[in-house]
């Protein structure tokens, strides 16, 4: 048996497959009348991937999707996710609901009891690092995708589908870009314990020093344990003891190298040479290395589509096996 495709059902409906792609894609430009056409008749045809609601939103009782966040004032990379994320789900007649947690595990916290009592289907997890809320979430029998994690919750120990931003790689080939370029003396700026992502940008930039038997200067790197509330302050700290300096840091995010950029440029004038600094988001916000400085771009308006579309796919079949993923950024020289 010939496999059925979009354009069969196109033939079948004299439509178009563009209105079919749009259809199965969730695409503006199609009506609840004809989407309800193109669904049925993918059925009836035997199409492979009719998707998760194929069927006419008006008759799919709403439900309600938890996104879990802490420190609300995020920034504008995650707000673009997180918006993205929503505009997914409305398609789906699925509405999604903040659920705020302390950036910080203290005794007295507990989960909101909205995630307790059955008021939501599935929950998202998104910009939480602390491992007891973690690990409280963790344990929830509710469909759950994780963008990211910590260091010492690994994804064989969650129970739900992680998604993380490709670093290992990235951040290898931007520091041997560096290296082609001259760069013998590379420092890493970032607290590598803070998040999955994080260890992973430094194990590649540590595999590529390696792999051109360069050393790392530990003087040269700041990976410990930052207080995420201080981050300026002990970059200062930690730049202002520095008795000779390398030629170029990697830093850990945008975030991390807008505050270097800063602290370099108050203090020009006592720096033995320029020092050429590197990121990761590509975050538009941080103005004064915005579209200055080497960084990875992650398509956050396609990782938020991604994250609805995975818990969609996890609500669906919640005794499918969990799911890593990574969502490949791309590098801005």
């Amino acid at each position: 048996m010939e496999k059925i495709t979009m354009q069969d059902i196109a033939d079948a409906l004299n439509i178009s497959r563009v209105t079919v792609s749009k259809t199965f894609n969730n695409q503006a430009g199609v009506s609840n009348s004809l989407r309800e056409l193109i669904f049925k008749k993918a059925k009836e045809l035997g199409y492979a991937k009719v998707p998760y609601q194929a069927v006419e939103q008006a008759q799919v009782e709403p439900r309600t999707i938890s996104l879990i966040v802490s420190r609300p004032d995020s920034a504008v990379f995650w707000t673009s996710i997180i918006h993205r994320m929503a505009q997914e789900l409305s398609n789906y007649n699925i509405n999604l609901m903040y659920t705020y947690v302390p950036s910080v595990y203290n005794k007295s916290f507990t989960l909101p009891s909205i995630l307790l009592n059955n008021s939501v289907n599935g929950i998202v997890v998104l910009n939480v690092y602390d491992l007891e809320i973690l690990s409280m979430v963790n344990h929830l029998s509710l469909p759950k995708v994780f963008l990211d994690t910590v260091p010492s919750l690994t994804s064989r120990q969650l129970h739900g589908d992680l998604i993380l931003i490709e670093g290992y790689h990235t951040i290898f080939d931007i520091t041997d870009f560096l290296i082609q370029n001259g760069h013998k003396n590379i420092g890493f700026l970032g607290d590598i314990n803070y998040a999955q992502t994080n260890l992973e940008r430094y194990r590649g930039y540590c595999a590529c020093m390696e792999k051109h038997n360069l050393p790392i200067y530990p003087e040269y790197c700041l990976t410990g344990k930052i207080d995420i509330f201080s981050y300026e302050k002990e970059l200062n700290t930690f730049l202002q003891q520095l008795t000779s300096w390398p030629s170029a840091f990697v830093c850990v995010s945008d975030y991390v190298a807008h505050f270097v950029k800063h602290y370099i440029d108050e203090n020009s004038y006592c720096l033995p040479h320029s020092v050429l600094l590197t990121g990761f988001d590509n975050a538009s916000e941080y103005t004064n290395v915005a579209g200055h400085i080497i960084t990875a771009n992650v398509a956050t308006d396609l990782l938020g589509k991604r994250l609805a579309l995975q818990l969609l796919f996890r609500t669906e079949h919640p005794e499918a096996p969990y799911e890593v993923t990574f969502i490949r950024p791309t590098i801005i020289r």
